[in-house]
């Protein structure tokens, strides 16, 4: 009797929780890296909002929820002497954890417990930031660029 009274409360345990809460987590270690490294960059939420700023590698804990039902995406912004400044985004995707709910979590999972935690949503672990060097002869073109003259004007007959 008391084992089936276990296996009950676990059901039922299991069923009030939702499935990619129990197994996954809403905050997530993301590292960026960039080619070449030493960049200093930005990572801001999507509505602008700066979350951390240091130079590549580095390692830092975003949550991927930005509300019930809403996931958070970023943007990373790197820049680096003689690298063109460069702007990647980093989305939010959906769990596949989430979808254990189906078996596990119940209604209950997928309406309320995932949406609320967040952990319906997941962040890539790593991204990389691929910088551009600064053509040299842009460069030079650039500074070498003829100032615009103004036309001579022609007297008309």
């Amino acid at each position: 009797m008391k084992n089936g009274m276990k296996a009950v409360a676990l059901a039922t345990s299991f069923a009030l929780a939702g499935c990619a809460s129990i197994v996954s987590k809403s905050e997530w270690p993301v590292t960026v890296q960039s080619n070449p490294s030493g960049a200093k960059c930005v990572v801001a939420k999507e509505n602008g909002i700066e979350m951390h700023k240091g130079e590549t590698p580095l390692t830092l804990t975003l949550s991927a929820k930005s509300g019930f039902f809403s996931s958070q995406d970023y943007t990373i912004t790197c820049e680096k002497e003689g690298y063109e400044t460069t702007k990647v985004q980093m989305p939010s995707s959906l769990n596949g954890w989430y979808w254990g709910n189906i078996v596990f979590g119940g209604l209950v999972g997928i309406l309320i417990v995932d949406p609320a935690t967040g952990a319906m949503w997941k962040l890539e672990e790593t991204k990389v930031v691929n910088l551009a060097k600064v053509q040299a002869a842009e460069k030079a073109q650039a500074a070498a660029a003829p100032v615009p003259q103004t036309a001579e004007l022609i007297p008309r007959n």
